[in-house]
């Protein structure tokens, strides 16, 4: 068995993915969108162009998402998506365009358990 994140967006999923998939070296493998499926017309129409769901291949990991429907969407809460940088300079890489504009909790430093 293989666990996955996966990541629920308010509309910017293919935003959030395009942005991962630059910044992590990662592929989308998968995105498709409401409209031509059968939830199409279970979700408004501006909302058809969002993402029923996204794959991301991100070495030998695969992260997954969509866009929740207006009226399901909750925002996350009490989750992380842990990442393993090879080395010190792509987790500066990685770590300052994710800050960009994002929120930091930590800085990036030095610990008990890594560099």
């Amino acid at each position: 068995m293989q666990v996955n994140p996966y990541l629920t967006f308010n509309g910017e999923c293919e935003a959030a993915f395009k942005f991962y998939e630059k910044c992590l070296g990662a592929k989308i493998t998968f995105m498709m969108p409401h409209e031509g499926t059968p939830m199409s017309s279970h979700v408004p129409a501006d909302w058809r162009k969002k993402i029923l769901h996204a794959s991301l291949q991100v070495g030998d990991r695969l992260l997954q998402g969509s866009d929740s429907p207006p009226d399901h969407y909750e925002k996350p809460a009490g989750f992380s998506v842990k990442l393993d940088p090879k080395d010190a300079a792509e987790a500066e890489r990685v770590f300052s365009a994710l800050a960009e504009n994002g929120t930091v909790r930590m800085p990036l430093q030095e610990t008990f358990w890594a560099e």
